[in-house]
């Protein structure tokens, strides 16, 4: 249904030039892009301020622009909680994780694995990579076909469907330099102009900034959550938990950051860029929450200004977008929908091209052609970003029918993640693991995952006594737990006799 907006020539002016520099931007750098050390690696030439802004631009895609304000609106500040365990997962990072990846050369993260515990550990922690991506590329283009469904009442499924084809056609052309090239300008523009929403809602409350205290305290709406140890509901401590997890895996196993870690020119410049996009996301991701507790402001300030249509917890995603497109000046709607979109395909563009890499370096080149040329890769990495982004663009279409975009993002790249963290530590903390004791960590931990996962949605097959009773937040928490936890159990029965050391400097010779 179209709403009442104002978006004037300006507006799509705004909208059409930020759309064509977006793509000249990838037309740009295609030459550098036509080799695969150049379209995965920027030939290893970036500096830390470019591939930080774009680590920034990887926590900053359109899921913290829609769903989080969506999020604080129709609850609280809870899922900020995350943000606060992101420097302790950066400072790991720079310590231990980025020197160990550099310092082996392999684009892929999962090599190591393979090298540690063999084929089967590096199949197994792709497989998971590639999910979440599918899982993360519908969330990121379902968000960002909102506002143009909001705008013009067009029918959501063919926004999608259209910009799954326009974002799949800038990745082939762009490559990584592109993409983070586009991760910097977009993060850029998307703060300034969550600033200025954030600003322009302060400035109509009739009794401004106070009156935005005061109602946003009056409904609790800068709770951080409950404190108590309940394990069931989203309490600070179970997003606490999450948080440092999920974290910790994007640092130290996702192939996004990974890329961007070979991307820097030097180790200096790396650790550069993740303690740039690690630190700048806090305050960031604060102001993403203050405009959704804006906008309840706004709104509980007017009530009729908001459409029947649009209320209610399942539409809270909705909310922003309609605020853009009908209380923003001309000229900054199109700016901010422009931003979207271009965060989106940038967001989009980026795991397209990780999991590209992926299906290039750990199936294509490790089993069906191991000695490939150069053209021959190339053609690999472009039919498999044909194929992953229609993919994407499927999922996107199912999440069309979901109340919440974080909750649903969140619930699936827990499960997806499928603990492969636990692995990883196992392999990198301990010298006498071995493939035995990982396939045992492995196993348990992936029986819990399904476990967790399916029992509270298998009705009549699980008792109440054998269902899950733990929130969905914690099913990555303990799956990672669990591998880690029963391999050294495990290490600790079938090799005790091999010298312990914790050391990530003795693991990481071990591995190679």
């Amino acid at each position: 249904m179209p709403t009442p907006s104002h978006f004037t020539a300006l507006d799509g002016m705004v909208l059409a030039i930020y759309f064509a520099v977006t793509m000249g931007i990838g037309f740009f750098f295609w030459r550098k892009s036509k080799s695969v050390d150049g379209f995965t690696a920027a030939n290893r030439s970036l500096p830390g301020w470019l591939t930080g802004l774009s680590i920034l631009g990887t926590y900053v895609s359109s899921i913290s622009f829609l769903a989080v304000p969506g999020r604080a609106l129709s609850s609280n500040w809870n899922a900020f909680v995350f943000s606060i365990s992101i420097p302790l997962a950066a400072w790991v990072a720079v310590r231990w994780f980025m020197p160990f990846y550099r310092k082996g050369g392999h684009v892929s993260a999962y090599v190591h694995l393979e090298e540690r515990f063999g084929p089967w550990a590096r199949i197994y922690t792709s497989a998971c990579y590639l999910l979440t991506q599918f899982a993360r590329i519908g969330t990121v283009m379902y968000l960002m076909a909102l506002p143009m469904n909001v705008l013009l009442g067009w029918n959501i499924h063919w926004i999608i469907l259209a910009t799954g084809v326009a974002v799949t056609l800038y990745t082939f052309v762009g490559g990584i330099v592109a993409v983070i090239w586009n991760d910097a300008i977009q993060t850029v523009v998307l703060i300034v102009g969550a600033l200025v929403c954030f600003a322009l809602m302060i400035v109509a409350l009739p009794g401004g900034f106070g009156q935005f205290i005061e109602v946003g305290s009056q409904h609790n709406k800068f709770d951080l959550g409950s404190y108590s140890f309940d394990l069931a509901t989203p309490t600070f401590w179970v997003v606490l938990a999450y948080g440092i997890v999920i974290n910790l895996q994007n640092f130290g196993i996702d192939q996004n950051y990974i890329q961007r870690y070979h991307a820097a020119s030097s180790d200096r410049e790396a650790a550069k860029s993740i303690w740039l996009g690690a630190l700048l996301y806090v305050p960031v991701s604060a102001i993403f929450f203050l405009i959704g507790t804006a906008l309840f402001a706004y709104y509980t300030a007017g009530p009729g200004a908001l459409p029947e249509a649009y209320q209610g917890e399942a539409q809270a995603d909705k909310v922003f977008p309609y605020f853009i497109v009908t209380s923003l000046p001309s000229g900054v709607t199109g700016l901010l929908i422009a931003a979207i979109f271009a965060a989106a395909m940038s967001t989009v563009s980026t795991s397209l091209n990780s999991s590209a890499t992926i299906i290039l370096s750990d199936y294509y080149k490790r089993y069906l052609r191991k000695n490939s040329d150069e053209h021959s890769d190339m053609r690999t990495l472009y039919i498999t970003t044909i194929i992953i982004g229609t993919l994407g663009t499927c999922i996107a279409l199912a999440l069309t029918k979901v109340s919440s975009a974080l909750d649903a993002w969140w619930l699936l790249a827990g499960i997806f993640g499928g603990g492969t963290l636990g692995l990883f530590l196992l392999g990198f903390l301990s010298r006498r693991a071995t493939n035995l004791t990982a396939i045992i960590g492995v196993t348990c931990g992936v029986i819990l995952i399904v476990w967790m996962t399916l029992s509270p949605r298998a009705g009549d097959w699980f008792s109440d006594t054998l269902r899950n009773p733990f929130h969905s937040f914690l099913i990555i928490v303990f799956g990672t737990a669990t591998i880690l936890l029963v391999g050294l159990i495990a290490t600790s029965f079938l090799n005790p006799r091999i010298t312990h050391s914790s050391s990530a400097e003795d693991s990481s010779s071990s591995s190679r």
